[in-house]
């Protein structure tokens, strides 16, 4: 089977879940109705099983091409050919706004007569359960067997018909002809509506709240429309219900192809949404971060006895996230196993207290202070970490082959403690400062005495070992050391000569490194290209900052977005699209464009 790649898809959501469309108009991943449900297409981790939304316009020698509606998540694929031209335009209404929970399907045909073919094959509980298929005078309604018995119903002025248990349907538009198509999760909604009006109506409402979202950003600098992109991708990945964050849209898209680094991503790590957070208060747009203040709020409130968190929660807040195996699956090019549940929410990683409490600084700097019950939360968890900061941890690329003592994770120990003295100072709060400030001094002194090696010149991984690790990069990005200090400079050049290859940077060399457990390779990862961008503009080398920074947005797929990683050809590898790289984008961007 020929998957498309990774990079050829682009996305739509509702602020509740998201849908990966293919440049070639078939909807091939999608987890309904919210981000950690199970899939009902999933044709990208198998052809064969997973199910898909196809629309198609039967068309020789087609060249498809795919945009967004400027500053908006509303997709448009466009077909040309010389034989006509027709595009597909796909949404999802913000469920908040319509109270509908629906992912529409507008076909048109611009030039020509064209010719549709329509296969709507859903396959309900990552394709576990049996279906069945009905038609009626809306439409066809898709019914699981499976224990949520989910229903979801296909309704459209198109006629269609049912093959074994799909919904199909072909038809012909000429110019300024078009069909809609509403995918729709329960009974079906304003069934005395004309449909043409009622998507008419959804597409303008959709289009307004995309654009009015996108208006709020304060960012007017070089390479605002990319920045725009990643905010309006980090908002589609977040829950209006809920306020959280979730690290990508997919789960199971392999780090290496045909290897086993497939991991479910659809959780909500504190680390990446305390990111998150960041990157969209530097752009304005507090109401996004106050959603997930409210979220964080909610889990300070449940912290564990000993004053910790757990390092990542599904979207609504609860716990439980088995691991598993979808042994079914073939995975996305035979990249298996797939899994789904994330093993690691059992781990330690110290340094999630560090980006969550930089995030609550820069919240209470910026929209609102912190209020006393949440405070009170906050010094039970800055005392857990006085306490722990010593410890090993799997830290920030949960390693799975032992815990070690990681600069990283001491280094947001650090942060954490730090965030949280400004804090009090600045709020007058009632807090241990001795203790705290005695902590954060501790800490600085072992990173330099513990962590840094003569002969290399350079901050390491962890302690007893001369590996570098990219995630040093954060150094001077949150303060700890001076960008254009002489340890940091000579780190920094240590980095460039051993982990970077062009303008790509891996997080480090798998062979050299802290065991992760695993067998086999994996891309770079975008992230740390985009952390090396904004340590080099910090440091005043804004030339190789500017031409790195711009080699990064070329690696884009055509709509703008990234996944976690890069492979061998610049091809796009692991869960996508990655909250952490347009996160980091945001940030570097920011900083480059202040200096220019």
């Amino acid at each position: 089977m020929n998957y498309q790649p990774i990079e050829n898809y682009s996305i739509i959501g509702n602020l509740e879940t998201v849908a990966l469309v293919g440049m070639d108009g078939s909807i091939d991943f999608f987890c309904f109705p919210d981000f950690d449900s199970p899939t009902i297409f999933a044709s990208l981790l198998d052809h064969d099983k997973g199910g898909s939304f196809k629309i198609a316009p039967v068309l020789n020698n087609v060249r498809c091409k795919q945009l967004y509606l400027p500053d908006t998540n509303v997709l448009m694929t466009r077909f040309l050919s010389s034989e006509g031209v027709a595009e597909i335009i796909d949404f999802m209404p913000i469920k908040k706004l319509s109270g509908r929970h629906a992912l529409i399907r507008r076909v048109k045909t611009v030039r020509g007569t064209v010719r549709f073919g329509m296969l709507c094959d859903p396959r309900f509980d990552y394709a576990r359960a049996k279906q069945k298929t009905t038609l009626n005078k809306f439409g066809a309604t898709f019914k699981s067997s499976g224990k949520d018995k989910t229903t979801v119903n296909l309704r459209s002025n198109a006629e269609m018909t049912i093959v074994d248990g799909s919904a199909v349907s072909f038809f012909k538009l000429s110019a300024g002809d078009s069909k809609d198509f509403i995918l729709e999760l329960g009974n079906t909604q304003d069934s005395d509506t004309d449909l043409s009006e009622l998507c008419e109506s959804e597409f303008h409402n959709t289009v307004k709240y995309w654009r009015n979202w996108a208006d709020r950003s304060n960012y007017s600098g070089r390479w605002r429309e990319m920045i725009n992109r990643s905010a309006l991708t980090l908002k589609l990945l977040t829950s209006n219900t809920h306020g959280s964050v979730v690290a990508a849209a997919t789960f199971g898209l392999p780090e290496e192809i045909g290897g086993e680094r497939n991991w479910d991503y659809r959780f909500t790590w504190i680390r990446d949404s305390s990111l998150t957070l960041n990157a969209l208060l530097h752009l304005g747009y507090n109401e996004a971060a106050s959603g997930f203040m409210h979220w964080i709020e909610a889990r300070c409130n449940e912290l564990n006895d000993d004053g910790s968190l757990q390092i990542m929660y599904r979207p609504d807040g609860s716990k439980e996230m088995k691991e598993i195996e979808l042994s079914h699956f073939e995975g996305y090019r035979k990249s298996k196993p797939v899994r789904i549940g994330n093993g690691a929410s059992d781990q330690l990683q110290l340094d999630i207290y560090g980006e969550l409490m930089d995030a609550i600084y820069l919240f209470d700097k910026q929209v609102k202070p912190v209020h006393h019950d949440l405070w009170v939360n906050l010094v039970k968890l800055v005392n857990w970490v006085c306490k722990h900061w010593e410890s090993k941890d799997e830290g920030i690329w949960e390693v799975r082959g032992g815990r070690q003592e990681f600069l990283y994770s001491r280094l947001m120990c650090w942060v954490a403690i730090d965030r949280a003295v400004r804090l009090a100072w600045k709020r007058s709060l009632p807090a241990p400062l001795d203790d705290w400030l005695r902590c954060r001094n501790s800490i600085y002194n072992d990173i330099y005495d513990n962590f840094w090696n003569s002969d290399k010149q350079a901050f390491v991984q962890h302690k007893n070992t001369t590996s570098l690790d990219a995630a040093c990069l954060v150094m001077p990005l949150v303060g700890f050391i001076g960008p254009t200090d002489p340890r940091w400079i000579s780190t920094l050049d240590a980095v460039e000569r051993e982990l970077t290859d062009d303008s790509l940077v891996y997080r480090y060399k798998n062979e050299e490194a802290a065991s992760d457990g695993l067998s086999g390779d994996e891309g770079t990862f975008s992230i740390c290209s985009f952390w090396f961008v904004e340590c080099l503009s910090k440091a005043g080398r804004l030339d190789d900052a500017r031409l790195y920074f711009e080699k990064m947005l070329g690696y884009a797929n055509h709509t703008g977005l990234y996944s976690e990683e890069l492979g061998p050809s610049g091809e796009h590898l692991g869960n996508f699209p990655q909250a952490f790289t347009h996160l980091a984008l945001i940030s570097a961007a920011c900083d480059l464009n202040s200096r220019l």
